[in-house]
């Protein structure tokens, strides 16, 4: 057999088309086999595992090549099915919707190439958003019909896929009962086996998890469920070669987080002052029974814990975020008007170019189950507000210490995930080398774009000049950026 490892075993058929075996063995090399070559090997020598894709060919994949001349070259997108997720297994039928693209210049067979994989947060909006708006290889011109190619695609640091999620996300479908990490984490789990199932080229190739704003809840529970299943393997999966994670402008520690509301509505690093002292005071006067509420929610998952949740949200938004938005600013930078809400940003062109039939036939979109793609679902939204307030800090503490490369990175003209609380949360975060980093001063990066602070794995970046969406505002900077961590874990 040709299979040089497991997965790539998994995907080869004997002359009968029976799935091939992997057999291991310490004293001379693993080999791929077929089943009846397995039956003949002695036990005591090899240990053959039963074909991981048995589990796995449970599950659906529909994909298609992207015409090159259709936004960029080297990409394909489809769906893939979720049935080996514990989440579906009563009929809700999910599947999510990806559109993967090659690095540009990579004609090579790289296994050394990142393989990073986005997620948009909200939660509830596309990744197709952020694909065709800020870090993918083309953007969606005025007219809403025709594309032009981003010099300063991620593309250019390695493959990326941007991952439509939950189910019911741009034009992922089924039941939109995902509600919180441990279905988030679950499903996006299954859904990177079967894609690395079918596309054994990509499984060696270091895997990054990277998103933004509820990202910052995203990428550390897939992140976390990664490698935890990394030591103990379900049955049918194989292990993927996770490399690093990275976070913008995330919600991550909401309870280190949210007191820096009033501050960076009024003590900023560009002097801003976007509220009067008085509504400064009085948003300073909510933080300690906001606190108290996050504190709450996070001490476990029980119905006390769920109340507080709720409540947290509820006052914690009303007291520190309301005002804000009172002002009439842009949440996602505090420089600017918020010109069209709830979003402060005209998507109306990218909307009209999702819905034409020449993109979704061009991606290969589902026409009997698909609705229409929205940037941004707020009905799966309001479903995570029990989820809003939680922790994921602690995940990405045990995967520092677990030596898993982490960048935590802040536009400092964002209100909503602004640089003073991610800054906070990162610097006060409780890990092996927590102490070392605090000594650790800022350094300038790049030439004046930005603030690091940067110790063995784990690096926080306060990006200058950048809002809520980094790859948007600056381009050059976070492509800069996101080259640097992939190839060498830090900046």
């Amino acid at each position: 057999m040709a299979a040089t490892n497991e997965r790539s075993c998994a995907k080869t058929k004997d002359n009968e088309g029976q799935s091939c075996v992997w057999c291991e063995c310490k004293a001379v090399p693993s080999e791929c086999v077929t089943q009846e070559q397995a039956k003949s090997l002695p036990s005591s020598v090899f240990t053959c595992k039963s074909s991981s894709s048995s589990r796995l060919d449970r599950m659906e994949i529909r994909e298609q090549t992207v015409d090159d001349e259709f936004c960029d070259v080297n990409s394909k997108s489809g769906y893939i099915s979720l049935d080996d997720s514990k989440y579906d297994q009563k009929g809700e039928d999910k599947h999510l919707f990806y559109w993967m693209f090659e690095k540009r210049g990579s004609s090579e067979d790289g296994d050394s190439i990142p393989f990073i994989v986005w997620l948009t947060g909200g939660p509830g909006c596309s990744s197709s958003l952020a694909l065709l708006t800020e870090n993918g290889p083309c953007s969606v011109n005025k007219d809403g019909k025709s594309t032009s190619l981003n010099p300063y695609s991620w593309t250019e640091a390695g493959h990326v896929l941007w991952l439509d999620q939950p189910a019911g996300v741009g034009f992922s479908y089924g039941s939109e009962t995902d509600k919180n990490e441990e279905m988030i984490s679950e499903d996006a789990y299954w859904f990177l086996q079967k894609f690395f199932q079918e596309h054994p080229e990509f499984d060696s190739n270091p895997l990054f998890i990277v998103g933004e704003s509820y990202g910052g809840h995203y990428v550390p529970s897939i992140a976390h469920k990664v490698f935890k299943y990394n030591t103990a393997l379900p049955e049918g999966a194989t292990k993927l070669n996770l490399a690093g994670i990275a976070i913008g402008n995330g919600l991550t520690a909401p309870e280190e987080q949210y007191p820096y509301y009033p501050e960076m509505a009024f003590n900023n690093s560009h002097g801003i002052k976007v509220i009067p002292e008085s509504v400064y005071k009085a948003m300073k006067a909510v933080v300690p029974k906001c606190t108290a509420l996050i504190h709450q929610c996070n001490r476990g998952d029980g119905p006390i814990s769920a109340f507080a949740c709720q409540s947290a949200f509820l006052v914690c938004n009303a007291g520190l975020t309301s005002p804000y938005q009172m002002t009439g600013l842009n949440p996602y930078d505090i420089r600017k008007k918020c010109e069209k809400p709830p979003l402060c940003y005209d998507f109306s062109y990218v909307t009209k170019f999702m819905h034409s039939e020449e993109t979704k036939k061009a991606l290969g979109v589902d026409p009997k189950h698909s609705h229409n793609w929205e940037s941004c679902n707020f009905g799966i939204n309001m479903k995570f507000h029990s989820d809003w307030m939680k922790d994921f800090s602690k995940y990405v503490a045990e995967l520092i210490n677990g030596g898993i490369p982490a960048l935590m990175y802040a536009g400092d003209v964002d209100f909503i995930c602004n640089y003073l609380g991610n800054e906070a949360w990162t610097y006060n975060l409780n890990w092996l080398g927590g102490d070392d980093f605090r000594a650790t001063n800022t350094t300038d990066w790049n030439n004046n774009a930005g603030l690091a602070r940067s110790h063995g794995p784990l690096t926080f970046l306060q990006v200058f000049d950048g809002g809520h969406m980094v790859p948007a505002d600056k381009p050059q900077v976070a492509l800069d950026m996101i080259k640097e961590f992939v190839t060498q874990g830090t900046l």
